[in-house]
């Protein structure tokens, strides 16, 4: 997967330790399989497969957000999702907490694998 210069701009624009958790999602994410492309689309960081945003991550006013397209992914994390804050294909963290990596890459590798519909 080739590298986005924007998707490096938004992540070092973050303060710490936002930026070390989104460097992190990021790193998940481009363990994603080919044909998922890197990119910043709707503002913020993406990968698209098909021209399809699947994933994508936002450091917002009180949250960084993980956004999941694939509802599938969703519906099948929600017993390891109790205590999060979730809407309809988002993910939210307080910011500046530690957020659960293992439930992230789970999240990441689940969405590459996913033919599931998309929200």
């Amino acid at each position: 997967m080739d590298e986005d210069p924007g998707v490096s701009d938004y992540i070092g624009a973050a303060p710490e330790p936002d930026r070390a958790t989104l460097s992190a999602w990021r790193d998940l994410c481009r363990t994603l399989p080919e044909p998922f492309a890197e990119g910043v689309r709707y503002g913020m960081p993406g990968y698209s497969r098909d021209g399809e945003v699947e994933i994508a991550f936002a450091r917002q006013k009180r949250y960084l957000s993980l956004y999941l397209m694939r509802t599938d992914v969703l519906d099948a994390s929600r017993d390891r999702l109790r205590g999060c804050s979730t809407g309809k294909g988002c993910v939210r963290f307080p910011l500046g907490r530690p957020t659960d990596l293992d439930l992230v890459a789970t999240l990441v590798a689940a969405t590459g694998a996913s033919r599931g519909p998309v929200c």
